[in-house]
């Protein structure tokens, strides 16, 4: 079988999984597993801080990880919320808050130096928006970012990104739209897309698995690879959602319904990796 390489999407083949997954066992060693957190590996609930794995995939994470080069998570969630809610799974990578952090196998909690001066900045701005917006608006402070979510109340969703896009601007910060969310982060050169970029260039291979336009650059970063290296094996998976639309599953090889269907995808996957 020969190497799978999906470096030039304009038109693409449509992909079968099993084709790609045996394309990607003859070089597991080599490959990169990348997982978006909410929306992919958890359900997106009301309450995003009690969010939770879909059943199955921390398993199916633990029986991949001894059969790949490395798994990572790639999240706009902090990473030490993403440690506690991956249940100390062993041998895997966190970058948290658009690779603004990150951490290696276990290990510590690694902040971009040039995001850190912003702290204070988030503070206050988690304050204000608490104070400003009304209520049905979720604030979420992150240390290094502010997530301001209106899924409980849909119809404040054009007054909170007014709000967070004039702070935006007032502040000198960057905003990134999600699933009926905006978040407000630093002006620090740091997306999805750079750290793919950085961890794949000596990798043979990468899967990235996302459901939200901030992944849209992960795929990118991955197609970029395949485009420079005719050898890479380079497979991006789309997690479907309304809230997307067709936006993210365009920009994929495969899609899957839910992150219960991706835990079900990974384990029927072990069986064509060594």
């Amino acid at each position: 079988m020969p190497p799978l390489n999906l470096g030039n999407p304009q038109p693409r083949t449509p992909l079968d999984a099993e084709h790609a997954w045996r394309a990607t066992g003859s070089r597991a060693s080599d490959v990169v597993l990348f997982f978006d957190f909410d929306g992919t590996l958890a359900p997106v609930g009301d309450d995003p801080t009690a969010v939770r794995p879909a059943p199955q995939v921390l398993a199916a994470l633990e029986a991949l990880a001894p059969r790949v080069r490395r798994i990572a998570i790639v999240s706009a969630r902090p990473v030490e919320f993403l440690r506690d809610h991956l249940g100390g799974l062993a041998g895997i990578d966190l970058y948290g808050l658009y690779g603004l952090e990150h951490s290696h196998s276990g290990g510590e909690t690694v902040t971009e130096p040039a995001a850190l001066p912003w702290v204070p900045t988030m503070s206050e701005l988690a304050e204000l928006a608490r104070a400003e917006l009304p209520p049905g608006a979720l604030v979420e402070f992150k240390r290094l970012s502010v997530a301001l979510h209106w899924r409980t109340a849909p119809q404040l969703g054009d007054l909170v990104q007014e709000w967070g896009r004039a702070r935006a601007e007032r502040l000198g910060l960057r905003c990134q739209a999600g699933r009926m969310v905006l978040e407000l982060k630093p002006p620090v050169d740091r997306d999805k897309g750079m750290v793919i970029d950085e961890v794949v260039r000596d990798a043979g291979g990468a899967w990235y698995f996302g459901d939200d336009v901030s992944d849209i650059k992960a795929f990118a970063a991955v197609r970029a690879r395949c485009a420079a290296d005719p050898d890479f094996v380079g497979v991006c998976v789309a997690v479907a959602n309304p809230e997307t639309g067709r936006e993210v599953a365009d920009a994929a090889d495969l899609t899957l319904d839910s992150p219960t269907a991706l835990a079900n995808f990974l384990t029927a996957a072990l069986p064509h990796l060594p």
